[in-house]
C-alpha cells in the first residue's frame, strides 16, 4: 500500500491507523490517541514544527513479556518529505517500485524500510513462538522530519523504555550519537530604488554577500576540531543555505532577502551555544560594514530545534547489538556518529538509550529516486529479532 504521509497531510494520519489496525490485527496491545498540537507546542521544550499542522496522530503498540524482563522500543517514523522536483524521478515518487536489489520510492529508506523491519522482527518472533521476559514496544512516530512532534508526544504521555533501536538508515551500521540542527531565518535589509539609480539605493542581495561568505568561515571554524565519533564526515556539523528570496520587480533593487538555512550542532553543545556561535558571527560582520552597522542582520530560530544527542559508545545496547549483528549477519557494523539531527536525542534526553540500526544509505534519504536494499532490510530484521530476545530474555 502507497501511502504520501507528508507532514501535514491526510496521509500522515492514514498511515499511523493503518499501522495500528494492522498491529491489532496482529494480536498486540494497542494504543492511539489525538495529539494535542497545541497544548504540546505552547511548552517551552517543544521541539518545534516546520508545517502548519492541526491534527496528528499518536500510536502506541506492545507485544507483553512475562514481565520479569527488561523492555525495549522499536521506534520508527513515518512522514516522509516531499518529492521536490518530479522531473527528475524515473517514475512516480509515490508509486513503489522494485528495480533489482532495490526498493525505490519517496520514504522507502528513510524510513519506512525500517519501520517495516521493526513490525516483522517482531512478527517473526510470535510466528515463532518465541515469548519473551520483557515487553517490545512498537511506536510509529509522525512529525520527525520537522522536530519530533510525535516522539515528544509519546514521552510526555509517559513512554518508558530500558533501550531503544530506531532503525534509521545506516547501511547496517550502529549510530549511537548524532549531531543537532536548527533552524534558521535572517533578514538582510537593503534600500530600495529605480535600477537606473541604483548607485543610490542598497542591493539587499549584494548585502548578503558577505553574509554568505561569513556562514561558510563559520562552518570553518566550527568543523575544525570535532568529536572522534564524528571524524568520518568530511563536515560534520553543516551549515547550509537552502532558500533565499528577494526583491519583487527586476528594476528595482531589492530592499529585502529572506534566507533559511540549517546549522548544525556539536556533540556536546548545546542549542543555545550553537545560536550564540552564529548571532556572534554575523554581530561581528555586521559591525565592519557601515550599511550592516546602521542595519543590522534580523536572525530568528524557527521550525525544528535538534540537540544533539549521545548514547555512550560503550554501553552496554551498542555493544550487544553490535555482537547480535555479527553472529546473526556476519559482518561488524562500524559504530560512529551522524551528522543529521533525530529523536534519539529526546529519547536520551528521558533517559532511555539509544541506537540507530537500520537498512540503507542516509545519502539516498531525500533524494530522487530514494531507494532501500531489500536484501538489507531483511537482514534488519533478522537481526532485531535476534535482538530482541537477547535484551529482553526468552521466558
Amino acid at each position: 500500500m502507497a501511502m504520501p504521509s507528508m507532514g501535514a497531510t491526510a496521509a500522515e494520519i492514514d498511515i499511523q491507523d493503518f499501522l495500528a489496525d494492522a498491529w491489532r490485527a496482529d494480536g498486540l496491545d494497542v494504543q492511539t490517541w489525538d495529539i494535542d498540537i497545541a497544548e504540546l507546542s505552547a511548552r517551552p521544550d517543544f521541539p518545534g514544527m516546520e508545517v502548519d499542522r492541526n491534527c496528528a496522530r499518536g500510536v502506541l503498540a506492545r507485544w507483553p513479556g512475562t514481565g520479569d524482563g527488561p523492555t525495549l522500543l522499536f521506534l520508527g517514523h513515518t512522514d516522509v518529505v516531499p518529492p521536490g522536483d518530479l522531473a527528475a524521478w524515473s517514475g512516480d515518487p509515490f508509486a513503489p517500485r522494485i528495480a533489482g536489489d532495490r526498493l525505490l520510492g519517496r520514504g522507502s529508506c528513510d524510513m519506512k524500510a525500517g519501520t517495516a523491519a521493526m513490525w516483522f522482527a517482531l512478527r517473526a518472533l510470535r510466528d515463532a513462538g518465541v515469548r519473551l521476559r520483557g515487553d517490545v514496544l512498537l511506536a510509529p512516530v509522525c512529525g520527525e522530519e520537522d522536530g519530533g512532534l510525535g516522539t515528544y508526544a509519546l514521552l510526555q504521555r509517559g513512554l518508558r523504555a530500558d533501550a531503544c533501536v530506531i532503525p534509521e538508515p545506516t547501511n547496517l551500521d550502529l549510530i549511537p550519537a548524532n549531531g543537532g540542527a536548527l533552524t534558521f531565518r535572517v533578514r538582510v535589509r537593503g534600500l530600495a530604488t529605480h535600477a537606473s539609480r541604483r548607485t543610490e539605493g542598497v542591493s539587499a542581495i549584494a548585502k548578503f554577500v558577505p553574509v554568505l561568505e561569513e556562514l561558510v568561515r563559520l562552518e570553518a571554524r566550527r568543523n575544525d576540531n570535532v568529536d572522534p565519533l564524528m571524524q568520518r564526515w568530511p563536515i560534520a556539523y553543516p551549515l547550509s543555505v537552502g532558500t533565499v528570496h528577494a526583491g519583487d520587480w527586476s528594476s528595482t533593487v531589492p530592499d529585502l532577502l529572506i534566507a533559511e538555512g540549517r546549522l548544525g550542532v556539536a556533540l556536546g553543545e548545546t542549542p543555545a551555544q550553537a545560536r550564540a556561535d552564529l548571532e556572534d558571527a554575523l554581530a561581528g560582520l555586521c559591525a565592519t560594514d557601515p550599511w550592516l552597522a546602521e542595519h543590522p542582520v534580523e536572525i530568528e530560530w524557527w521550525g525544528g530545534q535538534f540537540a544533539s544527542g549521545r548514547t555512550d559508545p560503550g554501553h552496554s545496547l551498542v555493544r550487544d547489538l553490535s555482537d547480535t549483528i555479527r553472529e546473526v549477519l556476519d559482518r561488524t557494523p562500524q559504530v560512529y556518529g551522524g551528522p543529521f539531527g533525530s529523536d534519539l536525542r529526546l529519547l536520551v534526553g528521558a533517559g532511555i538509550p539509544t541506537v540507530h540500526f537500520g537498512p540503507g544509505e542516509s545519502a539516498a534519504a531525500h533524494a530522487p529516486d530514494e531507494w532501500v536494499s531489500t536484501t538489507d532490510t531483511v537482514a534488519c530484521a533478522r537481526a532485531l529479532a535476534a535482538f530482541a530476545m537477547v535484551f529482553s530474555g526468552v521466558a
